[in-house]
């Protein structure tokens, strides 16, 4: 028996404690120095990476790359530094506890093996960062340093440091550069790089009029200070952020808040915003610069994306729907930020760790928690720091004052002076004290009736059971000639009220005052006539006084604001000190239409339609002279005057303004309701919601090296504080992918490819780049220099890469067997021996076409144009139509950067010239040559008419039919026609018109394309 109990305790113990009792099982460590490369890596690779590499993760482990192999799987940690017999790799190999002993199949490890490894990882798990395990030998992740600028070959064409590693590139394959393109080419192209519109016929001769050795640089200096380079550049930040103005999903619904956030973008590309400040400003502007309001814009940034309405709004909260929805949303969040800052597919390790890159689920799942406490919704901001100051002092106040401050400070000389004050500034000492007093309140128990600083009773809380709300009042002698009864909303009620009514609807039956002299019967008071400021079609408020409790007085909740009925008296009553009078409010049906927050007051005056809407500030004083408060009365009044003078310092404040942004500050609709904390987040096995494996710790990636991957918080339930933690990292000079990521981003909308010709993705998947070490020198040289944006554009544009003619004349096929043909060696200009020819995008030929047609509103900033007609759908998403909209509209000149985007209604003729879809990122855009554009160039409304207002600028301003074909090419084509070219189209005006003219000149290649 005791054997039995003794076999017993060694087998929970090496159950509960394999670090102490299960080591004499297990084979002993070899007593020597062991290398990972040339020991430990083999016995892995033979019997380990199978299941746990690169092709399959099986519970979510990796094995051949250092970071995934220390993080673990969706079972843990596999591996304890400096502890080989606590550490579960080596308990599984060697077959310790119930799982089958790995691997599964084939041939186990030895125990000379087992060894091998345990001596590894008690020597503390050595595992060089560049060895053969992976992931640090991708090009992505290696130290970010400044190679060597190559010598110079060629002293007479290199103008940058660009130029040499592109000449060097060049050199390796036989290749030499093209000679630079003509001077009309290059300011084109200058100006649609930096500014998205074509040079004026006056801009271009200035230019060439201009033979100073710098005449270029001065074009480019003075298009970087123009004020359309901010948006410029701001589209392009919109494709990739996915902006639009619409939910997208089923329920498309407008964000009318949208837009400060793409002004934002246009004023920071302006001020030339070091990148690391404006990187940090988009993921935590509110949190690391919180003396800044104007910044709370920036945060458009993590909410641009999609938003599911169906999900997110209507779903009742904590369910699996929910869940999943709320999951996808900071998916949302998070795969914007990544691609677009680090260029980095976190996303794709939802469900288990990345296939490829060394991205593990547990990184996913930290950088799920960074955004577990914020949505997407309207953000109020100010953008005056003045207001903003004060009003978070303000705020402060207010939110100190409800939490309750302590008795003695409420009693305390200063706050006792503010009570006499209000008390002398609120009545006239010198007349009778007017303040009625509460007598009874005939309702459901938990109904409040509160007493106004202006002399009225306003009713509030639960819902009555019965259908009379009745009001008595003890009076001090009073003249009483009309009451007032007011029936106000309030953020409690459906529909913010006036009603209780699901609908928000409020009904009205009777309205009856009964007064009762001293001791004698209740008699009733009859009323001459009611009037009030709104009458609801077929319940007038005469229904309110015509003793048929079937008909009333309605109001209709979305009039939205407070209402007041008047009530005259046939003769006024004069009250005296023992004298009361009672008011009774019938409702209709049972309560269906419930008063939500009456108010009662009465007055003397004759004329009681000129009396004016009370205030609605309440105050409850249960004795109304100093001398009969007790000390919690008189706390309770010194809270009110406090609150109440902190309610009229925000009324004088202005308006703040909105955001569509992430927070966690906004207004409950329905079930989507801000998180008071950052909700819980769990690594989820296999992406399931249902199977939860650990919470997940706020971080992010564990393969960038030299940068924590997980967040040391001191407060975990501090949400802005995981956002700034995030933005720190992102923006750190030593990230290394942040800097390659812009270096060759920038790059990309210059040349119409980047070095890596996937801008988002710099994983094993994407592409490698072209020109490694000019990617690395370019992202070296911008962190270092500042992160000047500006300066960087300067820097490319200026080099001779990008003065390079695009033309292939040159070359041909006439050496088709020549080795140093560039269409043969390099056919898709991989390493830039020319510049690319690229088509003009979508926003920059409709912009072309207003300039050239002088109907370009340079206005800038402010909400969006909405250039189609919208009318309510049957649902939530609206009806848009293009096609009806009034082309002549003021609105349809403004430029395309200020159109209003619907996501899942485009635009019918950008969509024709491959504007992209505003629900997927656009880190490159399409760019076809499609039939479809044809005809759009040539029919599309709004071509059709500029074509007729370009034809008319030219009859302005040029006399003959010649002269007017020469200044058409001169706007549109910057060059002079040919003269078989003024007689072809002279001929074509004189039969079918200017405006055909010019429709078909702006449909020409030469207009559409950038060489």
């Amino acid at each position: 028996m005791l054997m039995r109990i003794h076999k017993l305790l060694v087998v929970v113990s090496l159950c509960c404690s394999s670090t102490v009792l299960a080591e004499p099982m297990l084979p002993p460590a070899v007593n020597r120095k062991v290398d990972f490369t040339n020991d430990v890596q083999p016995i892995l690779k033979a019997a380990c990476t199978e299941c746990h590499g690169a092709k399959s993760q099986k519970s979510g482990f990796r094995l051949d790359q250092k970071k995934a192999a220390m993080a673990g799987g969706e079972l843990g940690v596999a591996i304890i530094i400096g502890k080989s017999a606590a550490s579960p790799l080596i308990q599984r190999v060697a077959g310790i506890g119930n799982e089958k002993p790995m691997p599964p199949e084939g041939k186990r490890l030895t125990p000379e093996q087992i060894g091998i490894v345990r001596a590894w990882i008690d020597q503390g798990a050595i595992w060089p960062d560049d060895g053969a395990a992976g992931e640090a030998t991708h090009w992505a992740y290696r130290p970010l340093v400044a190679p060597t600028v190559p010598r110079n070959e060629n002293p007479d064409w290199t103008r940058t440091p660009i130029d040499a590693f592109i000449l060097a590139k060049l050199r390796e394959k036989g290749l030499s550069p093209s000679p630079s393109a003509d001077r009309r080419v290059l300011i084109r192209r200058i100006y649609f790089d930096l500014i998205g519109l074509p040079p004026t016929p006056a801009e271009v001769a200035e230019f060439l009029d201009d033979k100073s050795a710098i005449a270029f640089e001065k074009v480019v200096d003075r298009l970087l200070s123009s004020p359309h380079y901010g948006e410029r550049w701001a589209r392009h930040w919109l494709d990739v952020s996915r902006y639009a103005e619409t939910h997208g999903h089923d329920q498309d619904r407008p964000r009318p808040n949208a837009w400060p956030y793409r002004d934002y973008l246009v004023r920071s590309f302006n001020e030339d915003k070091p990148y690391g400040r404006f990187v940090a400003e988009q993921v935590a502007g509110d949190v690391l610069f919180p003396n800044e309001p104007s910044l709370v814009p920036a945060l458009g940034f993590l909410a641009a994306g999609p938003w599911d309405e169906s999900s997110l709004h209507s779903i009742v909260d904590d369910t699996t729907d929910k869940k999943i929805a709320q999951v996808l949303d900071r998916d949302d969040m998070l795969t914007t930020v990544m691609t677009t800052f680090v260029s980095a597919t976190v996303h794709c390790a939802r469900c288990h760790s990345h296939k490829f890159d060394p991205i593990s689920q547990s990184d996913y799942y930290a950088l799920q928690a960074v955004f577990a406490g914020v949505d997407k919704a309207d953000r109020k901001y100010d953008p005056d720091p003045s207001i903003y100051v004060r009003r978070q002092s303000l705020m402060a106040q207010k939110a100190a004052i409800e939490r309750g401050l302590p008795m003695e400070k409420l009693l305390a000389g200063d706050v006792r002076r503010r009570v006499v004050a209000w008390e002398a500034s609120t009545y006239d000492r010198r007349a009778r004290w007017r303040m009625p007093e509460p007598h009874a309140v005939a309702a459901k128990q938990g109904t409040k009736l509160a007493r106004q600083s202006d002399g009225s009773f306003l009713a509030f809380g639960t819902t009555p059971e019965k259908d009379t709300y009745s009001f008595a009042y003890q009076h001090r002698a009073q003249r009483v000639a009309a009451i007032r009864l007011e029936v106000m909303t309030d953020p409690s009620l459906p529909l913010q009220g006036p009603g209780r009514q699901d609908n928000g609807n409020l009904h009205l039956s009777e309205f009856r005052a009964i007064v009762t002299r001293g001791t004698e019967k209740p008699q009733p008071v009859k009323i001459r006539r009611a009037t009030a400021d709104y009458n609801q079609d077929g319940w007038t408020i005469q229904h309110a006084i015509d003793g048929n409790p079937v008909t009333a007085w309605g109001i209709y909740p979305n009039v939205g604001r407070t209402h007041q009925a008047i009530f005259e008296l046939l003769e006024p009553l004069d009250l005296k000190d023992s004298d009361s009078l009672t008011i009774e409010l019938d409702q209709l049906h049972g309560g269906r239409h419930l008063i939500g927050r009456p108010r009662l007051s009465f007055t003397e005056v004759a004329n009681p339609s000129t009396i004016q809407p009370m205030p609605e500030r309440v105050v409850t004083i249960l004795s109304v002279f100093p001398w009969l408060r007790t000390d919690a009365e008189e706390a309770e009044l010194a809270r009110f005057v406090l609150s109440d003078e902190v309610a009229r310092q925000l009324d004088l404040l202005p308006q703040p303004q909105m955001i569509y942004a992430a927070t966690n500050d906004f207004k409950p609709e329905a079930n989507f309701k801000p998180a008071a904390k950052p909700r819980p987040v769990h690594v989820l096995r296999r992406g399931d919601i249902h199977q939860p494996i650990e919470q997940a710790k706020a971080g992010t990636l564990s393969c960038v090296p030299q940068l924590p991957s997980r967040f040391d918080l001191a407060n975990v339930d501090d949400e802005s504080a995981r956002r700034a933690a995030l933005a720190r990292w992102l923006s750190d000079p030593k990230n290394v992918l942040t800097w390659r990521s812009i270096a060759n981003r920038v790059w990309h909308y210059h040349f119409g490819r980047g070095i890596v010709d996937t801008p988002n993705d710099f994983g094993k998947m994407g592409s490698v780049p072209s020109h490694p070490e000019l990617l690395d020198w370019l992202a070296c040289w911008f962190r270092d220099h500042g992160g000047s944006i500006k300066q960087l554009h300067r820097l490319i544009v200026l080099s001779a890469t990008y003065r390079q003619s695009s033309s292939i004349a040159d070359f041909g096929l006439r050496n088709a067997d020549s080795k140093t043909n560039p269409l043969l060696v390099d056919a898709d200009n991989r390493l830039l021996w020319r510049m690319n020819r690229g088509r003009l995008d979508a926003e920059s030929i409709r912009d072309s076409v207003l300039q050239v047609a002088d109907k370009l509103d340079r206005r800038m900033g402010g909400p969006s144009e909405k250039q189609f007609n919208m009318s309510p759908g049957i649902h939530v998403t609206p009806n848009v139509d293009y096609a009806s909209f009034d082309v002549d509209n003021p609105a349809n000149n403004r430029r395309a950067i200020y159109r209003f985007v619907f996501r899942t209604l485009p635009d019918p003729f950008l969509e024709a010239m491959d504007c992209p879809d505003a629900s997927q990122q656009a880190p490159v855009r399409a760019s076809s040559v499609t039939a479809l554009q044809a005809l759009a160039m040539l029919n599309d409304k709004f071509i059709v008419r500029k074509g007729e207002q370009l034809a008319a600028r030219l009859q302005r301003e040029a006399k003959t039919p010649d002269e007017q074909i020469q200044l058409l090419y001169s706007l549109t084509l910057l060059r002079e026609p040919t003269a078989k070219e003024i007689d072809l189209l002279t001929n074509h005006a004189a039969r079918y018109g200017m405006a055909n003219v010019c429709r078909i000149v702006l449909n020409c290649n030469e207009f559409l394309f950038v060489p």
